[in-house]
């Protein structure tokens, strides 16, 4: 009888662990999905401002090369800010539907902001350090998702080297240095790489089987939008380092 009792108990142990572990990859796959939609608006509003006449509502373009703001181009910088700051801090209060919509908008939005890229970089450039990201990218959040040590405390250095990276670059804007840029971009590219592994098992560690399924959603888009700007400051870092100038 106590035999059987025991092999009640890890037969209803072993089916838990599988519903978590099912659940798990489900909420993974599912930030990754939000992630990749989210990268792919980027890059296609970025690439259809730049070679249409949506380029001149934004940017204006100056005969030595150079670009300017236009008014609208201002908005279109610094609403990305706002729109992260929403969805960090208020996304608990939004409804999955709100919080989906704004996600998608940001995106967009951070596509026109990008659109200089493909003016400033070669097509060949652009693409080889997509990849070069998504593979340095793939491989981080692996690691994240399957090491059983505990980042939290790399995570806090990173945040404060991301802090660094802050400061530096706005002091950079007026110093105009050409070593403090290639500083910064290296000091980038390693910050934004570890953030990928920590941010994946901060996703990873956030997830519980007993979310309903509007919690369980509102986590898997702030998730997808921490991997996002990984993503995207990795890509810009190296950009900055391997890109060919027009």
């Amino acid at each position: 009888m106590a035999d059987y009792d025991s092999n009640r108990i890890i037969r209803g142990q072993a089916a838990e662990v599988g519903a978590i572990d099912a659940g798990l990859r489900a909420h993974m796959l599912r930030v990754y999905n939000y992630m990749l939609v989210g990268l792919l608006l980027t890059g296609a509003t970025a690439w259809m401002t730049a070679s249409t006449s949506l380029l001149g509502l934004f940017f204006q373009i100056n005969p030595n090369g150079t670009a300017g703001l236009t008014m609208l181009g201002w908005g279109a910088l610094i609403a990305p800010f706002i729109m992260v700051l929403v969805l960090s801090f208020r996304i608990q209060r939004m409804s999955l539907g709100a919080a989906q919509a704004l996600f998608w908008v940001y995106a967009s939005v951070m596509g026109i902001s990008l659109a200089p890229i493909f003016l400033i970089y070669t097509g060949a450039t652009v693409a080889q350090t997509f990849f070069i990201t998504a593979a340095t990218f793939g491989a981080m959040s692996l690691w994240g998702y399957t090491t059983n040590r505990d980042l939290t405390g790399f995570g806090s250095f990173l945040f404060m080297g991301l802090i660094g990276l802050i400061i530096a670059s706005l002091v950079s804007m007026f110093l105009q240095s050409t070593m403090m840029n290639w500083i910064i971009s290296v000091a980038g590219v390693l910050i934004f790489t570890g953030l990928t592994a920590y941010d994946t098992q901060w996703i990873k560690e956030s997830y519980s089987v007993s979310d309903d399924g509007s919690l369980a959603g509102r986590k898997a888009i702030f998730g997808a939008l921490k991997l996002y700007l990984d993503f995207l400051n990795l890509f810009l870092m190296l950009l900055r380092l391997m890109g060919n100038r027009r």
